[in-house]
Parts: structure tokens; C-alpha cells; sequence
């Protein structure tokens, strides 16, 4: 069994667990509990009704979150010419073609998402088995195959986050900093969950979203009232 401190254990303690709680007062909550030394992540936890084992049931996606999430994140590029320099321009840390693969290859991997052009697939195609166990590998369906590479670089420094459903039928993913106004967490929160909501699959039955939790990095799961915050989306 995991050891648990004293800190979250005495805030699991104050913390009723079976109550419900509007989006508001449950930020309001996370960020009372987030009493590490860090600027804690605020993560989101959506229980979803579906076998994501079925191609007709997986939940996959981008959304862009209004305020960001306060990550620094670091981009890699496979471009050539013009849209090599429109990368540059727009912030990649990492631009590159052959070389850039080779690098790859060489397990040099210091990067958060990977953008390619479509005329570079060739090139990106050979580094599947690297960078799809990682979720680095460029999909035209997340917008990170594109011709519009600089555009996909702002994005992705702007609070794009990418969500996919566990084999547990769990998405989960970090919508923020406790540094964030509570108004800030408030709105990232919806945009992802209506994002979720959007993403629906064909296959899905019954009930799609059946429980969300939020928690910061170091501190206790709270449940959210799922008819307000879905309503709201």
C-alpha cells in the first residue's frame, strides 16, 4: 500500500469524500488543499461510459483551454523551408528534418508535442514505434499534422491539451495551476469538459459521462455535481 502523509491524510480527513460539489466550490477546495511547496498541477478525472477496446468508442482529441495551463511547453517541428522559419518565428524550440529525425532516433527526445507538415510524414512515419508509445507522434485529427505549422505552434504554447481515453474508459488531464484565479480554473474546466462532451463516440451507450473528480498534484480527489457542470457545458 502507498504511504500517505500526514498533509494529504489530514486533508482527506476534513474533506467529506461522498459530497458532491459545484464546480466553483470544488476549485475553491482544491486550491485550499494544494499545500505543497510547488504550484501545484489542478487535474481533471472523467469516469466515461465507453470500451475505448472498440474503434467505435475511443474519445481522442484537442481542446484549447481559454487561460492555458501554465506549463512551459517545448516543441519539436519537422519542416523545411518557409515553414521551418514560420516555426522559428512562432517559438519551436526544435525545428528540423533528417536531422531532427536522426536525433530522434538517437533518443534525444526533449520535447512536450510534435508538429509536422504533411510533406514531412515520410520522414515522421519511420519514428512511430518511438514517439506513439510516448503521445508525441504528429496526428492530423489532433491539428499537429498541418500546413499551418506556426499556428500550431502558438497553440500548443497556448494551452492546447490533448486527451485520450484510458483503457479504463478514464480521461484525465491537467486544466491549470492552484496559482490560477479560481475564475481561470473555472473556465479551463469547462472548455475540457465540454470539449469531452463534444467528443462523444458513435458506439457510446447509456450514459457517457458518468463521474468527474478534480484534485491538485499533491492533494485529495473531489467530486463534482455532474447535472450542474454538464448543464453548463
Amino acid at each position: 500500500m502507498a504511504h500517505i502523509g500526514k498533509r494529504l491524510r489530514k486533508a482527506r480527513e476534513e474533506l467529506d469524500r461522498n459530497k458532491f460539489l459545484a464546480l466553483g466550490e470544488a476549485v475553491k477546495v482544491v486550491k485550499t488543499n494544494a499545500t505543497a511547496k510547488f504550484d501545484e498541477t489542478v487535474e481533471i478525472a472523467m469516469n466515461l461510459g465507453i470500451d475505448p477496446r472498440h474503434a467505435d468508442q475511443m474519445v481522442r482529441g484537442m481542446v484549447q483551454l481559454p487561460n492555458g495551463t501554465g506549463k512551459t511547453v517545448r516543441v519539436a517541428v519537422f519542416a523545411r523551408g518557409a515553414k521551418a522559419q514560420d516555426a522559428l518565428n512562432a517559438g519551436a524550440e526544435i525545428v528540423g528534418a533528417e536531422d531532427l529525425a536522426e536525433k530522434i532516433q538517437a533518443g534525444q527526445i526533449d520535447f512536450d508535442r510534435c508538429i509536422a507538415s504533411p510533406d514531412m510524414m515520410a520522414v515522421v512515419g519511420k519514428l512511430g514505434k518511438i514517439l506513439g508509445p510516448r503521445g508525441l507522434m504528429p496526428n492530423p485529427k489532433l491539428g499537429t499534422v498541418t500546413p499551418n505549422v506556426g499556428e500550431a505552434v502558438k497553440s500548443a504554447k497556448g494551452g492546447a491539451v490533448e486527451f485520450r481515453a484510458e483503457k479504463t474508459g478514464i480521461v484525465h488531464a491537467g486544466v491549470g495551476k492552484v496559482s490560477f484565479s479560481e475564475d481561470a480554473l473555472v473556465q479551463n474546466i469547462q472548455a475540457f469538459v465540454d470539449a469531452i462532451s463534444r467528443a462523444k463516440p458513435a458506439g457510446a451507450k447509456g450514459t457517457y459521462i458518468e463521474k468527474i473528480s478534480l484534485s491538485s498534484t499533491m492533494g485529495p480527489g473531489v467530486k463534482l455535481d455532474l447535472g450542474a457542470v454538464l448543464a453548463a457545458a
